[in-house]
């Protein structure tokens, strides 16, 4: 910015945004200063280095601005965790998958995991089973993201919700 420039020529973009071509430093320093603006160097790998004449205290204004319009545009998704065991009863099975409707709704990512401990990793097919009947359960909310897969001792499934689905 202004004298802290250490090319000695650049090419000068004025404040109307018109590009004035290659000048010295001092001579951009000067226009700058009628103008009542600042010099700030916008790329300086380039060769010759680009500067333009603008008023630098907007100009952060307005770029913190931008970016704090940004991140409000933004949406966070969560991921949210149903466990599950291949001998989950009836009720508990039901009552896992409101909870999963309600994080879906709420716009979150779930991924349920049926956990298998000792000879019940013989029966991966009951676990496989038993998560494709929570998928089956809540297809009208929410699509399968990543299909079932065994990895270690758990068997997971990613369920994201539907566009158009989401309720607050």
């Amino acid at each position: 910015m202004n004298e802290e420039i250490r090319a000695p020529e650049i090419r000068l973009i004025d404040e109307k945004g018109e590009q004035v071509g290659i000048v010295s430093v001092k001579e951009a320093l000067n226009r700058a200063r009628e103008a009542g603006m600042d010099l700030v160097e916008i790329a300086p790998q380039a060769k010759p280095p680009v500067c333009k004449i603008i008023d630098y205290g907007k100009f952060v204004y307005e770029q913190q601005k931008r970016e704090k319009m940004q991140k409000k545009k933004q949406q966070v998704t969560v991921l949210k965790e149903i466990r599950l065991h291949p001998n989950t009863d009836t009720h508990d099975f039901e009552f896992k998958a409101r909870h999963a409707v309600k994080f879906i709704e709420d716009g979150n990512k779930v991924k349920v995991s049926v956990i298998f401990k000792g000879r019940e990793l013989a029966y991966t097919e009951i676990g496989e089973e038993l998560l494709r009947k929570f998928i089956d359960k809540l297809s009208d909310v929410a699509k399968v993201e990543q299909e079932p897969k065994f990895e270690g001792r758990a068997m997971h499934a990613i369920l994201a919700p539907q566009k158009g689905k989401k309720k607050k």
